[in-house]
């Protein structure tokens, strides 16, 4: 997966980019007339021994490896519905009220968030980005 990005900033080991990431409306073709389509602003660290090669306003790509970003979809939206999901039937089915099953799916929710944390490094190394000049 690529984006194409614009540096914004450059530190040591560190380069700062600025990506715009289009929903799938603003790629169809009636998207000016429809109003619905959205684009968003990211901007990422993205840690490079390179970083001197750099200048700010420089036009450059962001990729991710393909199995990595669907890993990190996997992370960051199936599982936790996953297991929201689950949580909410189980419960239900075993004859809690509704206000419990909400209380246990959030107190789920946020024990899978706290794992997140605790693992933050390990998926950072992970799910690294790279970035390369535009030719």
């Amino acid at each position: 997966m690529q984006h194409p990005g614009t540096v914004t900033s450059v530190k040591k080991g560190f380069v700062t980019v600025q990506i715009t990431s289009l929903s799938a409306c603003a790629a169809c073709q009636a998207h000016s007339k429809c109003g619905f389509a959205e684009s968003k602003t990211k901007t990422l660290d993205i840690p490079t021994a390179l970083w001197q090669q750099y200048n700010v306003g420089e036009p450059v790509t962001v990729t991710i490896d393909h199995s990595r970003g669907l890993a990190a979809t996997w992370w960051a939206y199936l599982l936790p519905a996953i297991l929201l999901i689950t949580v909410v039937v189980a419960f239900s089915l075993a004859g809690f009220s509704e206000p419990l099953v909400i209380l246990f799916s959030l107190f789920t929710l946020g024990l899978y968030i706290l794992l997140l944390y605790i693992l933050r490094k390990k998926l950072d190394s992970k799910f690294t980005l790279t970035i390369t000049h535009n030719s």
